[in-house]
């Protein structure tokens, strides 16, 4: 087999016994070799097979900075990266390719820079086309929105603050608590991102000092997934809780919500004994404060936005949990089930969630 190159910036063409076979980088979402047959997987469905060995074209892939090689038997484009899992990557035509073990952490810094690169061209581009009233509701005078990361891993901060500046943010990096304590007084922020553990101070601490010094939003990211742990962090002044194997995607939706949340007029619901602090992320029925789990909060806060509407197990799903592959049910179903428990021990005199047979779950909110 042969490989010429037809144009640098276009594809290549392979030539084997049966004839030519052309390639375009453009149109290329992932390279899989199985034994000694090479098959690319273009984005409109269609394969190409050559019997070849990865040695053969990987080099000429690997120049191109959207290339990426994910594991000893496959190369994908980044352009076509849709989400990076634990052991595989999702691409946007909704293919799993495995990722090795150790290549996972260099392909996120990689997907991430290649992310950043693409979106400062485009916005750069785009910038100088705007006038002041066409660009994002979120830009001023000052810049986009500024956050503060406070990590003491520098790979953490690293990737992290790579998926923020890609999506247009301005952020300022801490490594420990006092370092944080210094920049959230010194610069106004519209989102806190704090590490739950910080060497030589918990972020739980820290989280309440900065509290003192700001209103703006404080995250909490972290490894830890204990319910005690996240209560105690929403004691401490924090209103959200990211574990750090979070996809980038889901990551930034959560954080964007919560930086539109605390801009928006609407900070809290009340219907009727039962009220939500949106800032705060505190429920109370009757008075008494209920304790729910960030999943639970959201579920009840989502769906009494609408309580006309029956949502289905399904639209739970993916309100909570985003892009990630629908199981079946269980997972909103366990939730559910604690949340309405939890409502009908606080209040026995109605029901603030009503199973609708056949189709799902509907807010009642209470007659005035």
């Amino acid at each position: 087999m042969q490989i010429e190159i037809c144009d640098a910036d276009q594809g290549f063409v392979l030539k084997n016994r049966e004839g030519v076979v052309r390639v375009s980088f453009a149109m290329l979402e992932y390279v899989e070799v199985i034994n000694k047959t090479v098959s690319f997987h273009l984005a409109d469905g269609e394969i190409r097979e050559v019997t070849a060995a990865l040695t053969d074209f990987e080099e000429k892939l690997l120049e191109r900075p959207e290339f990426f090689k994910i594991h000893r038997s496959y190369l994908v484009n980044l352009n076509y990266v849709d989400a990076i899992d634990t052991n595989c990557v999702v691409t946007k035509n909704k293919h799993n390719i495995p990722v090795s073990r150790l290549r996972r952490s260099q392909l996120q810094d990689a997907y991430m820079r290649f992310l950043h690169q693409t979106r400062t061209d485009i916005s750069a581009s785009d910038t100088q086309m705007m006038t002041a009233d066409e660009k994002p509701k979120h830009f001023d005078g000052d810049g986009l929105w500024r956050i503060l990361l406070v990590d003491d891993e520098p790979a953490q901060r690293t990737f992290w603050a790579d998926v923020l500046r890609a999506h247009g943010c301005i952020v300022r990096l801490a490594g420990n608590g006092e370092d944080a304590l210094k920049l959230a007084a010194d610069e106004p922020c519209e989102c806190i991102l704090l590490d739950v553990m910080l060497g030589g101070e918990e972020g739980f601490l820290v989280c309440e000092k900065i509290r003192k010094l700001t209103s703006a939003p404080i995250i909490f990211l972290s490894c830890v997934t204990e319910a005690d742990k996240q209560v105690e962090g929403f004691a401490a002044g924090g209103i959200d809780y990211i574990t750090k194997d979070t996809s980038a995607e889901l990551f930034w939706t959560k954080v964007e919500t919560r930086i539109r949340l605390a801009m928006s007029e609407r900070t809290a619901f009340s219907y009727g004994t039962l009220y939500l602090d949106l800032i705060e992320r505190r429920v109370t029925v009757d008075g008494k404060e209920l304790l729910l789990t960030p999943v639970e909060f959201d579920i009840l806060w989502r769906i009494s936005e609408h309580s006309e509407h029956i949502f289905t197990p399904e639209e739970i799903f993916h309100i909570i949990w985003g892009d990630q592959p629908w199981d079946g049910g269980q997972m909103v179903q366990m939730h559910m089930s604690r949340l309405r428990r939890k409502l009908e021990k606080a209040y026995e005199e109605h029901c603030f969630i009503e199973t609708v047979w056949g189709q799902g779950y509907r807010f009642v909110p209470m007659n005035d």
